[in-house]
């Protein structure tokens, strides 16, 4: 009789599940609800600059509140979350693989006498951050004119592919770029049909090169609610109102721990002279498909000055913000000290 039940429950929640409209909205307990009011005071106490919070818990809106209007908000870097996605849809219709190398899907870009270790780099290089630059090219090569993906390629190469991290945003433009080459089409077109419509989300804006190529590693325009739409999509294994929209082994993928990780603009030896602890750090916990794990066993879509999607399995829980915040470890800390608590 209690199976009965529970495959009813399912039913009814499947059939309830949004389409194309917003997402269901709950009631919170008691619980929540003080622990929101003590977020916001923490929030104010510290002087953040929140724009917008939204929690949910088993499928349903618990708590939000809006301090400027839910319209497009910039991504940032959690912008590389959607390219991974797209990156995964191109390897499920076996356009792309793991182990494509960057030369040989460019090689109108590859610099004259490239090097073997360029030759070497993949497109699993390119997701888990371990391209093999010791710097971020990122700013020099997108503020000059000419070709992204070369001068990608032309920066210098420290070590080999596959062993060291450093974050690369122009690492994911490379990405976005490769899901164009395979598909004819740029990204935010390829996730039109795959993810956008499924999860009921308008097409959005998304910047892109003077190559016309989406930037990949940031630029997206998203409202929070769409942003909590992909948050729970991925918490469910990539399911979304009873539909299978991302591969559920790319979801695992992209999740998981792949590689170690540091914080953004930091090398191994500036870490350990900061003092940075991988107790207190979310920066420290690994990384996986241009996605970070946290602790508490989490993880997230993380985005400069405070854009999150944090996803918490163990309380079948999403956590959305928008903000203008620099200290974002302190962002995340009152996320950890007043409502996790709540969900449990």
């Amino acid at each position: 009789m209690k199976r009965f039940f529970a495959i009813i429950s399912v039913l009814i929640v499947a059939a309830c599940a949004p389409k194309n409209g917003p997402l269901p909205r709950g009631k919170a307990s008691e619980a929540l609800d003080k622990a929101m009011a003590s977020y916001f005071q923490a929030v104010k106490d510290c002087g953040e600059d929140l724009h917008s919070i939204m929690v949910i818990q088993h499928g349903k809106v618990l708590a939000e509140k809006f301090f400027v209007p839910d319209t497009a908000h910039v991504l940032h870097s959690v912008s590389k979350t959607f390219t991974s996605t797209a990156v995964g849809f191109a390897i499920s219709e076996g356009l792309l693989s793991l182990d494509d190398k960057i030369v040989d899907l460019f090689p109108e870009s590859v610099p004259e006498g490239a090097s073997d270790t360029l030759k070497r780099v993949t497109i699993r290089n390119l997701l888990t951050m371990n391209s093999g630059h010791g710097t971020d090219p990122t700013g020099s090569v997108r503020n000059k004119p000419g070709d992204w993906i070369k001068g990608f390629m032309e920066w210098p190469l420290e070590y080999e592919p596959g062993t060291n991290y450093c974050y690369n945003s122009l690492g994911t433009y490379v990405l976005s770029a490769a899901v164009q080459k395979v598909t004819g089409q740029k990204i935010v077109d390829y996730l039109d049909t795959r993810l956008w419509q499924p999860l009921g989300i308008e097409k959005p804006h998304w910047l892109e090169s003077p190559a016309g190529i989406n930037t990949g590693g940031w630029g997206l325009y998203l409202n929070t609610e769409s942003m909590a739409k992909m948050g729970l999509c991925i918490l469910n294994g990539g399911k979304f109102a009873g539909k299978q929209v991302i591969p559920a082994d790319w979801v695992k993928e992209m999740s998981s721990y792949q590689v170690s990780s540091c914080p953004a603009g930091m090398s191994e030896a500036q870490m350990r002279e900061s003092g940075t602890d991988p107790s207190t750090s979310d920066w420290l916990q690994g990384y996986g498909y241009q996605m970070w794990r946290c602790r508490h066993g989490a993880f997230r879509a993380d985005g400069a000055y405070g854009q999150y999607i944090i996803i918490l399995p163990e309380q079948d829980a999403v956590v959305v913000t928008t903000a203008q915040i620099g200290d974002m470890q302190e962002e995340i800390n009152l996320i950890w000290d007043n409502i996790l608590p709540a969900l449990q």
